[in-house]
């Protein structure tokens, strides 16, 4: 996979995958911030378009505010 060191990557979710749509070697997690790397990505919502970087904050991006 081509990717450029350093930048993040602009991906679509999708219920088993992701597609990039911007090339980059990481996404920033939509719960806490941390730069996530792609080959370590596997928590994400297909709903809101958003990566997570645990299990944790993905279920806790889920519960009402």
């Amino acid at each position: 996979m081509l990717m450029s060191p350093g930048r993040p990557a602009k991906l679509h979710y999708m219920a088993n995958n992701f597609r990039m749509l911007v090339r980059g070697d990481h996404v920033v997690c939509a719960q806490t911030g941390v730069a996530i790397p792609l080959d370590n990505l596997k928590y994400w919502s297909v709903e809101r378009q958003e990566p997570y970087a645990t299990a944790q904050a993905a279920s806790a991006a889920m519960l009402p505010e």
